[in-house]
């Protein structure tokens, strides 16, 4: 078994055409047509665990590879592998592998699911003391009769440390417009074999009880990171309203992330992705907006027509930013601080660091729920600015929640966890409601609408003093819930 550690980075054809061209790389030291079929059971079963088994034709030499994900990457690619030779396109499941462990008796069903066929360009490049792969694979990933493009470059490090895989992505960066890759070609593959997606939702972040804080934050926001990742894919392709939602709840996650685990983070770099990352929030927020009023609106009046054109407006502002070095260059610079920023070896932070994550989440779930008890226990008759305040602090509660989730395993506990979640998402929503009535009016005022007709019947739709008492009545039951951490 080898560990794979692997940095893969996104690029349209003619980026691709153009980098195989330059400067940055001599001939390819190979070109290789490949052809790799996917196998799995009926059910998935190798995927539901995070695993991935093909078989590879390259030439006349056919490899078959298992690769098994490690849930802490993020944006780094480190993976157990299992590589041999096979004589034919019928895997090999014997103990040379983990599939009878993890399969047992269904071993033996596995099949043929979906194949990738690309070319691959290669390379092997000496950069600052490492020895590193560089590949750049153009084809496709089909599965029946659906397709999805492939163009990438893979760095994979054959020798020296993680942070030379980003100095040459940067190198590369600096002459072609790349971005992180968070997408395995088998991800690619499994993703043709459900309904086609018009957004990405959050995903569960498993931690296994032994990690320590800091593999917590790291395992935390490559969750965030990722789930961004995939809804600005959507974006960059077409402005869709729930995509754009969820790319920006990403973005409150990761933010909230930074401010979760603020006690373990050390340098001057924080300030600034904390800066940035409100900055990318802001512009999908002024779009998020403008779609939150859209759907209140009544098609066919004037008012509705202008909405439309300033949510157009917003819309191609975020494609603007999005399409920008800056996004592109945060993204890679956030990954590669995450994975080998000096804040995991900042001495004055080490117990903090080493820490069971465990223990830390315990005392920050509590201090983030005592928050919300001493925030919000007089809501109704607080002005709009201070539910706002009860607001991000159960926001904060609940994206902490599912952060930690899976580090307070059991029956009970989970029940325990559903209810509590519940709770908080009641609280939210009415919240929620409470606050898109606050910000309404300086939506439409900023856009010189507020006085067109039919703008104050955006805010009509509830009446304020109901929304309060179903607000105060969340409230009371959150404060009664069970915690799942205690």
């Amino acid at each position: 078994m080898a560990q794979e550690v692997e940095l893969k980075l996104v690029l349209d054809a003619a980026s691709a055409n153009a980098f195989a061209g330059s400067d940055l790389v001599d001939r390819p030291a190979s070109t290789r047509q490949m052809h790799a079929v996917y196998f799995d059971t009926p059910d998935l079963a190798l995927s539901k665990a995070g695993v991935s088994l093909r078989i590879r034709r390259s030439g006349d030499m056919l490899t078959q590879t298992i690769k098994v994900a490690d849930a802490k990457a993020a944006g780094l690619f480190a993976r157990s592998e299992w590589e041999m030779e096979v004589s034919g396109m019928i895997p090999v499941v014997d103990d040379r592998t983990p599939i009878p462990a993890l399969l047992g008796d269904d071993a033996g069903t596995v099949a043929p699911i979906f194949t990738v066929a690309v070319e691959r360009l290669m390379w092997m490049v000496d950069y600052d003391e490492a020895s590193i792969e560089l590949v750049l694979d153009r084809g496709y990933v089909a599965a029946g009769d659906r397709q999805s493009p492939v163009c990438e470059l893979e760095l994979e490090l054959k020798r020296g440390e993680p942070a030379t895989l980003f100095a040459l992505a940067k190198t590369i960066a600096a002459h072609s417009p790349v971005r992180l890759g968070i997408v395995t070609k088998s991800e690619r593959g499994y993703a043709l074999l459900r309904p086609i997606s018009r957004a990405c939702k959050t995903e569960r972040v498993a931690l296994s009880r032994t990690a320590s804080a800091a593999d917590a934050f790291e395992a935390v926001a490559g969750s965030c990171i990722r789930q961004y990742r995939l809804n600005e894919t959507i974006l960059l392709d077409q402005a869709d309203a729930e995509a754009l939602h969820q790319a920006r709840v990403a973005l409150r996650r990761l933010r909230s992330a930074f401010s979760i685990f603020k006690p373990l983070l050390d340098g001057d770099e924080v300030p600034h992705f904390r800066s940035e990352l409100r900055w990318l929030g802001s512009v999908l927020g002024e779009a998020r907006d403008l779609d939150v009023l859209l759907a209140k609106a009544k098609p066919g009046v004037a008012l509705f027509q202008d909405l439309i054109r300033a949510r157009d407006a917003a819309y191609a502002a975020v494609d603007t930013a999005l399409s920008s070095d800056r996004v592109r260059a945060l993204l890679l610079d956030l990954t590669e601080w995450l994975v080998c920023g000096a804040w995991r070896t900042a001495p004055s932070m080490r117990d903090a660091l080493d820490a069971p994550a465990r223990q830390f989440a315990a005392e920050t779930l509590h201090k983030l729920r005592r928050r919300v008890g001493k925030r919000g226990r007089s809501l109704p008759t607080q002005a709009d600015e201070e539910r706002h305040e009860v607001r991000k602090a159960a926001k904060r509660l609940r994206y902490g929640a599912e952060f930690f989730g899976s580090l307070f395993p059991g029956t009970k506990r989970a029940r325990r966890y559903g209810k509590f979640l519940k709770s908080l998402e009641k609280l939210q929503d009415q919240l929620g409601a409470l606050n898109d009535m606050a910000t309404a009016p300086t939506v439409l005022d900023r856009l010189g609408l507020w006085d067109e007709p039919g703008a104050r019947s955006l805010l009509a739709h509830r009446k304020k003093s109901k929304i309060i008492d179903a607000a105060a009545e969340a409230y009371d039951d959150l404060q009664d819930r069970k915690t799942f951490w205690g």
